[in-house]
C-alpha cells in the first residue's frame, strides 16, 4: 500500500479556463500541494463550514454528519487515494462499535463531511507535487494546458501525467473564489 500524507483545505480557487472550482489541498508541515476540480454545491458547502456559516436547515454534508453521530459511529479519517480518468477517488474511514467499515465517496464530500466532524484527510504521496514557483527567474510564458484540453487528448492519463500536467500549474491559475 501507497504511503498516505496529511493534508489540510488552504485554498478554494476557480479555475478560469473552465470554469471549475478547484480546492487546494496542502501537505500538513510541508509545501507539497494536492488540487482537486470539483463541482460548485461542494465548494459552497466547503467555504461555509471553513466560515463557520450555518444554515438553517442542514445541508446535505450536515445531513451526513448527523447520520455518522447519530448511528453511533465516528469518522476516523478521509483517504484521497488514486485518480482514474480524470477522476479522483476517495474513501471515509469509520469506526462504531470497534468495527471499521470503509465507504467509496468522492473527495469533495470527503473533504467536506471531514471538515464537519474535524477529521483528518490523507492523501496518497504520489498524487502530491511540488508547487509553482511564483517567479522562477524564467522569462519565458507557460502553457496551462486545461482540464478540458486534456479530456480531448487522452482517455486515460498516467500518474505521471497527471502530476506532470498538474506541476505546470501556477496560483494565479486558479484565480480566486468569491462566494
Amino acid at each position: 500500500m501507497e504511503p498516505l500524507v496529511e493534508v489540510n483545505v488552504t485554498r478554494l480557487g476557480l479555475d478560469g479556463s473552465t470554469n471549475t472550482y478547484v480546492v487546494i489541498l496542502r501537505e500538513k508541515g510541508g509545501e507539497r500541494i494536492l488540487p482537486i476540480w470539483i463541482g460548485q454545491p461542494e465548494a459552497e458547502s466547503i467555504l461555509l463550514e471553513i466560515n463557520q456559516v450555518r444554515k438553517e436547515r442542514p445541508l446535505t454534508h450536515d445531513l451526513c454528519k448527523s447520520l455518522i453521530v447519530g448511528l453511533g459511529a465516528t469518522l476516523q479519517r478521509v483517504n484521497i487515494t488514486r485518480v482514474e480518468n480524470r477522476t479522483y477517488f476517495a474513501e471515509l474511514h469509520l469506526v462504531r462499535d470497534g468495527q471499521r467499515y470503509q465507504v467509496d465517496a468522492r473527495p469533495s464530500d470527503s473533504i467536506a463531511i471531514a471538515l464537519r466532524t474535524v477529521s483528518p484527510i490523507y492523501a496518497t504521496e504520489s498524487l502530491l507535487i511540488d508547487p509553482p514557483d511564483e517567479d522562477d527567474g524564467d522569462d519565458e510564458e507557460e502553457t496551462v494546458i486545461p482540464p478540458a484540453e486534456l479530456s480531448r487528448s487522452t482517455e486515460e492519463m498516467s500518474a505521471e501525467q497527471l502530476k506532470q500536467y498538474l506541476a505546470s500549474l501556477r496560483p494565479e491559475d486558479f484565480g480566486k473564489f468569491n462566494p
